[in-house]
């Protein structure tokens, strides 16, 4: 890993564990020990230290007594609040965005739509999806102008990735629902159909966190 500034160094250690994590390299339960990850990584214990705390905060790490920081477990129970808290804060946010959309925003919704379908005929899914739907979501609640709701709303979708990915790695029928209710819910955000919009969104929330459990209690 190259010598970048403090602070960048930090977050390239959070994301380069945090995509390890995702992808299963590091399963639930794994120690992560800091001087190993430090020398592998060509850094100091310092950012490797503040990257799991990092990854603490998003639900990915925890750290216990006499063992340090370890992979957390999926856990059913965490799906529920997660998913309600998603769809109650991200219907919201949606609904006071859709009057401020310009076409240049939607334009640009248009064009993360079309990468979906492209990474869908490479095969580079499960890699990609994940990011190109944060950005999505994003484009369209930008105008709400609401940087609060919205920081809430990327701290709780961190916690939800891990979900995600599995879901993306065992359901294909999960990826073509959710670009189907993309595009309608583009539609709608173009036609400035607000409340139609906002429950859409609810709604296609919900049932991936159903999905989502199911696919665990089924595991």
């Amino acid at each position: 890993m190259s010598r970048t500034p403090y602070k960048t160094l930090t977050q390239s250690v959070v994301e380069t564990l945090r995509a390890r994590i995702l992808k299963g390299e590091f399963g639930a339960g794994a120690p992560l020990r800091q001087d190993t990850l430090a020398q592998e990584l060509n850094v100091s214990r310092v950012p490797v230290r503040e990257a799991l705390m990092q990854l603490e905060a998003q639900g990915l790490v925890r750290f216990e007594a006499h063992r340090g920081a370890v992979v957390t477990e999926l856990d059913i129970t965490a799906i529920d609040e997660l998913f309600y808290l998603r769809a109650m804060l991200e219907s919201d946010i949606l609904f006071h965005a859709v009057d401020k959309l310009t076409e240049a925003d939607l334009q640009q919704a248009e064009q993360i739509l079309a990468e979906f379908d492209q990474i869908l005929e490479t095969g580079t899914h499960v890699e990609r999806w994940s990011e190109l739907n944060r950005r999505f979501h994003t484009t369209l609640y930008g105008p709400a102008q609401r940087p609060r709701t919205q920081a809430l709303v990327d701290q709780i979708n961190l916690s939800c990735d891990r979900y995600i990915q599995m879901e993306l790695l065992h359901s294909r029928q999960g990826i073509t629902t959710a670009e189907r209710e993309h595009t309608q819910l583009l539609m709608l955000c173009r036609e400035r159909r607000k409340f139609e919009a906002a429950a859409l969104l609810k709604q296609h929330i919900e049932t991936a966190g159903q999905s989502i459990k199911q696919l665990l209690i089924s595991r």
